[in-house]
């Protein structure tokens, strides 16, 4: 064994813990750290130590991931497609290292083989032990979140995972697509139209063009077109808790808002649960990086934001259920509401929070609707970054998230040009980040500018722009286009059910108030409706689906977290009716059995 390795069944000795094995993945990118002398101390109190002997497997890909190991001796190697002719090694793992990413902390699936190379000791520790010492201990907690979040990145751009192969001019493989990359899925999409890979993999399954889209996983799972919640089984995402399906608080949408309210509501003890129709995070969750939330001074990419948010709520007992589309809302009894969702299935709560969010507006010129997906993008994460290379791409959009993605591509475009309807980006773009565009280099800010056409057959080619005050047209040659035009709230499921404004947002406070069809239900209660309430007593918004809301991050969250309170006074936790005291529960008084304390947040 080499000298630098330490002796089997021990921690790695003084000195030696920050050395790393010659054959060993380099950790250039902050996704393998290797854990302190003290760290693996504190976990070796809650696990158990393991042998294992060269080809050993400690965790096999298409499995869910329940244990966390961390490499006292030997090595481990990280294997896609283990035991098959298409094998590669991603990485190798020695002494202080851990194994696990991003499906190790949510339950899902593994999307690699982890097998001993060299044969050692390893240290066991479920994950229940794990979420219990990482809530002790921050430092670990933030170390191991950093690493599993940079991990699933590697992976995602890896190519790793399942195949989905179809067609770039298919609605449903753009669906596939989509679903996929917002929910931070590892997997590689093979293009029926220009790859050689997709019609020897279509033989081999014995499967017609006319077939597609397929989705591949381990050259033993096939599914035919599958829907959005198909793919979300097989990968491990949660679905709705089987059972009983009432419950204090259903939160419906995962944005910031949603999430906070979450957060809130379970650490209070309330029976909680969330559904969301697409992916966790909402719209913040494609922003590269956020610079002006408070706490975080250098930025924090949507993505870690939504992970870490995630993660709170379900260390204090949310169910987030994913993918679940809501599609009707109605009272049930005198005490509780009922949302029913697309595939049949309904939960019944004594309040709703709804946290919907808003869609990305689609830019509507001629040619534009065959490249979506594959040259035209609605965020912009690593996952599309990635694509560009070094060619020049363009953003459309004057407010934050374009200004961000702007920052965000013109680290991997050779240029990028920023199309801004408006006369400048002042308007609707924050000062700092307005600076920021406007020095940077590779960043040509093109203003009264907006899109007429797109060229290009399989990958964008051209983009015919005019400038609105003279007419003029020019072409600019982008190979990506970036669209970032405002969102639409999603409400065609509330429409007659709660008030909305002329623009579709839902009305709350004493707007919704105005508005509600049977004045009555206030009087009735001995009360007015609270701030976020909407026409419904004991229906919240809060976030950009709520009418005259402030589209932010931090002001999402709050309403999220605000919410809560008046959850708790409608449901006469803080206050009898007729009454508008301070909640008792956001003062500290422990005033119901039904509110508990718990233990801090899993990575607060």
């Amino acid at each position: 064994m080499p000298g630098n390795q330490s002796l089997p069944g021990e921690n790695p000795v003084p000195g030696e813990a920050d050395k790393a094995v010659f054959w060993e993945t380099p950790d250039l990118y902050g996704a393998y750290p290797r854990l302190t002398e003290d760290q693996v101390a504190r976990l070796a109190e809650h696990g158990q130590r393991r042998s294992m002997a060269p080809n050993d497997v400690l965790i096999q890909e298409g499995e869910r991931c329940e244990t966390f190991f961390v490499v006292l001796s030997g090595t481990v190697a990280v294997v896609e497609d283990y035991g098959t002719p298409e094998e590669r090694v991603l990485r190798v793992h020695g002494p202080g290292r851990f194994i696990g990413e991003l499906g190790l902390l949510h339950g899902q699936v593994a999307f690699y083989t982890a097998v001993a190379r060299e044969p050692g000791k390893v240290l066991v520790v479920s994950l229940d032990q794990l979420r219990h010492l990482v809530a002790q201990d921050s430092t670990l907690g933030d170390v191991v979140l950093r690493a599993c979040l940079g991990r699933r990145a590697l992976l995602v751009g890896q190519g790793v995972g399942f195949r989905i192969i179809g067609s770039r001019y298919s609605p449903d493989t753009r669906r596939l697509r989509e679903f996929a990359i917002r929910n931070r899925l590892p997997h590689r999409w093979i293009d029926l139209e220009t790859d050689e890979e997709a019609e020897e993999l279509l033989r081999r399954f014995g499967v017609g063009p006319e077939e597609t889209p397929l989705v591949i996983w381990r050259y033993t799972t096939l599914l035919r077109n599958p829907s959005n919640a198909e793919l979300a089984r097989l990968i491990g995402l949660p679905s709705l808790p089987a059972g009983s399906r009432h419950g204090d608080v259903l939160i419906v949408g995962s944005g910031p808002a949603g999430l906070a309210a979450a957060v809130y509501a379970a650490s209070e003890g309330l029976s909680t649960t969330v559904v969301e129709a697409m992916a966790t995070g909402g719209q913040a969750a494609t922003s590269s990086r956020i610079e002006n939330l408070l706490g975080f001074p250098a930025g924090i990419s949507g993505a870690e934001l939504t992970e870490r948010a995630v993660l709170q709520a379900d260390k204090f007992g949310a169910r987030i259920s994913i993918p679940v589309e809501a599609t009707a809302l109605h009272p049930k009894d005198e005490d509780h509401y009922v949302v029913a969702f697309a595939d049949g299935s309904e939960i019944a709560a004594r309040a709703v929070v709804l946290a919907t969010g808003a869609r990305y507006r689609r830019l509507q010129v001629p040619g534009i609707e065959r490249l979506e997906g594959t040259s035209v993008h609605y965020s912009a994460t690593v996952y599309e970054a990635q694509q560009c290379r070094t060619d020049p791409v363009a953003v459309v959009g004057g407010g934050n998230s374009a200004g961000q993605a702007v920052l965000f591509l013109a680290g991997y475009a050779s240029k990028v040009h920023l199309l801004v309807r408006g006369p400048s980006l002042e308007a609707g773009m924050s000062r700092y980040l307005v600076d920021q565009v406007e020095r940077h280099p590779r960043v040509e800010v093109m203003p009264h500018t907006e899109v007429t056409e797109v060229t290009g057959q399989e990958v964008l080619e051209e983009l015919d722009v005019v400038d609105n005050r003279t007419g003029g047209h020019r072409r600019l040659a982008v190979r990506r286009l970036f669209v970032f035009t405002g969102a639409d709230p999603h409400t065609e499921w509330l429409a007659g059910i709660i008030a909305l404004d002329s623009r579709g947002f839902v009305l709350t406070g004493p707007e919704a108030q105005e508005a509600c069809a049977h004045p009555e239900v206030w009087h009735e209660r001995g009360r007015s409706c609270m701030t976020l309430e909407t026409s419904l007593p004991g229906v919240f918004a809060v976030g950009d689906v709520r009418s005259g809301s402030v589209k932010r991050v931090a002001s999402a969250a709050g309403e999220g977290a605000m919410a809560i309170h008046f959850v708790h006074r409608h449901l006469g936790y803080s206050a009898a009716p007729g009454t508008t005291g301070t909640s008792a529960a956001a003062c500290g008084s422990d005033i119901s059995p039904r509110i508990r304390r718990k233990e801090s947040a899993w990575l607060a």
